[in-house]
């Protein structure tokens, strides 16, 4: 079982200026949980126990987030607002948060890396708080999926999901070969392609299960584009030999890294609300 998962939330989310000044993109509320909390639980859900968040300066309030706030919790005691905390007081007990900072903003790969440390030589998990990712009711999520098909065939595995043609240039993009409903064997991975370059419309979701190798390949990995080091890149080494799998997940992927996403996840949630 795959028991350690990176959050890479170091990163500035200017396209939430100015709200993003003070307050960490990935702490923006979809309702009233913030992103991180529901990509927390998805984590928890399969058995992950330890979350590794990669910060950097000005992130404070994740740390206080994830923490038991003890004036709160003796303002709230026996009303009706104490039943909002559960589901935060049911991560703390049942996970462990670790910190480390990624002292250069230098790309998902550089993020991942800044993390190795922490991460001894087993597989683990990354998730990206802005893919915000909903599986219908009784099904696994997605990481709870991916752990499935690691355990089936020792490899790493990343989350896909078809995207539309205006939308392939966002996203690293798989070539590869179909071996069942929802599995497919990647071969090679182009990052956010023009619609003629994509090889298919299989986008890669920010969900991954890696094995521990793929750190030694990111720290061979040079910077790219804009001068950061790309996960893509260490994890085309890995599919052109054979030993990537690609799940196409059954649910609804919003895209919260942009304001169009994000809205979009909020009107979602709050419809799908109990009505308790």
């Amino acid at each position: 079982m795959i028991t350690k998962c990176v959050f890479p939330v170091a990163g500035y989310g200017t396209r939430f200026l100015p709200a993003t000044k003070s307050t960490p993109k990935e702490m923006l509320p979809v309702v009233n949980k913030p992103l991180l909390h529901y990509a927390v639980e998805e984590a928890c859900a399969a058995g992950i126990q330890d979350m590794i968040m990669v910060t950097s300066r000005g992130k404070h309030s994740i740390q206080d987030y994830f923490d038991v706030s003890y004036e709160l919790d003796s303002h709230i005691a026996g009303t009706p607002a104490e039943k909002s905390l559960y589901s935060i007081r049911g991560l703390l007990k049942n996970c462990t948060f670790s910190y480390t900072r990624q002292n250069e903003i230098k790309g998902l790969g550089h993020a991942v890396f800044s993390a190795r440390h922490l991460l001894d030589s087993q597989p683990f998990a990354v998730t990206l708080a802005d893919d915000l990712c909903i599986t219908p009711k009784n099904s696994p999520g997605i990481l709870s999926s991916l752990q499935q098909l690691h355990q089936e065939h020792g490899c790493s595995v990343v989350a896909l999901a078809e995207v539309d043609d205006e939308k392939v240039s966002r996203y690293g993009v798989i070539r590869g070969k179909q071996l069942s409903d929802r599995v497919w064997k990647i071969e090679d991975m182009v990052e956010k392609p023009t619609l003629k370059e994509a090889p298919s419309r299989l986008a890669v979701v920010g969900r991954y299960l890696l094995t521990s190798d793929l750190l030694e390949l990111l720290g061979q990995t040079e910077a790219g584009r804009n001068n950061e080091i790309q996960i893509t890149d260490a994890l085309k080494q890995k599919a052109q030999k054979g030993e990537m799998l690609g799940y196409l997940f059954d649910g609804q992927w919003f895209d919260c890294g942009s304001v169009k996403g994000f809205v979009a996840a909020t009107n979602h949630v709050y419809s799908n609300l109990s009505t308790d």
